[in-house]
């Protein structure tokens, strides 16, 4: 295991030979090691280094004793991982420690080395992996924000653009209404002679009983007069004729569509009249 900067250790016993033997023990290890010789100078210590990842300590003291110790330690520094010293273990000394301290191991007096040292590398190792799924947790948090951000994003704009569409959609059939309202018949179509836009009115007048006619060729849809004032529409301006279908007399328009999307065609609008047939007819 290795660290960037010393690991911080905290070794608390009243022994004075103690604290000296578990310096010895880690002189030539990456720790640095802080002592204190009771709970309450622990605890001062811990108020000003708050970056110690590991605290050995022993049971029996004078005044706070190790578990009451490690209890206020677990409340205030979590993190920290505990282990306990002691020479007086006994079944409820193990019992409390755990319960109360939280230890991660309860070690007893004398201590072999190298158990020992293989117990605080253990240790360690459980701190920094520990430390290392709280920040894969909060990368985890970040991300699961940004995603649901996102996500609240997404919503709105579909639902943006769904109004947009369903106004759009709205917009066509009220166009397509104000066509079929029309008192005249309005014929539309585009480069290749296919019919693109056909009202109520020039459906009556030229589809097979009243069928629709978009989608259709003018070719075979429609009457030859009409078909020749169709072709005849230019860019050069509107155009105009009369012409007398059913025993009526139509005026008739007619328009190159100049759309700045680029759209192409030919509009031609027929116009009933009052007038009189004029002699004019459609065959």
């Amino acid at each position: 295991m290795a660290a960037e900067k010393p690991i911080k250790i905290l070794c608390v016993d009243d022994e004075a030979n103690v604290l000296r033997s578990l310096k010895r023990l880690f002189i030539d290890e990456n720790y640095e090691i802080l002592t204190a010789v009771t709970g309450e100078e622990g605890l001062e210590l811990l108020k000003k280094e708050p970056s110690i990842q590991l605290i050995l300590s022993d049971y029996r003291m004078p005044g706070m004793n190790g578990v009451e110790f490690l209890k206020e330690v677990c409340e205030k520094w979590p993190k920290i991982i505990r282990i306990i010293l002691s020479g007086y273990a006994d079944t409820a000394s193990i019992v409390s420690a755990i319960n109360e301290g939280q230890v991660y191991k309860f070690i007893p007096k004398p201590w072999n080395d190298d158990e020992l040292k293989v117990t605080i590398e253990k240790a360690l190792e459980v701190y920094f992996l520990n430390r290392q799924n709280e920040i894969l947790t909060r990368e985890l948090q970040d991300t699961n924000e940004e995603l649901s951000q996102i996500n609240l994003n997404l919503e709105k704009i579909v639902q943006e653009r769904t109004d947009d569409i369903l106004f759009q959609n709205k917009v066509l059939e009220f166009a397509q209404n104000v066509l079929h309202s029309l008192p005249a018949a309005v014929l539309g179509v585009d480069p290749d002679g296919l019919i693109v836009q056909s009202n109520r009115i020039s459906d009556e007048l030229f589809g097979n009983n009243g069928q629709s006619l978009i989608g259709k060729q003018m070719t075979s849809s429609l009457p030859e007069n009409v078909r020749v004032f169709i072709h005849s529409i230019t860019a050069a301006g509107p155009i105009s004729d009369r012409f007398v279908i059913n025993g009526r007399l139509y005026l008739v328009n007619g328009v190159e569509i100049k759309a700045t999307t680029g759209q192409r065609g030919k509009i031609a609008l027929l116009v009933p009249s009052e007038e009189s047939p004029a002699s004019r007819s459609l065959p």
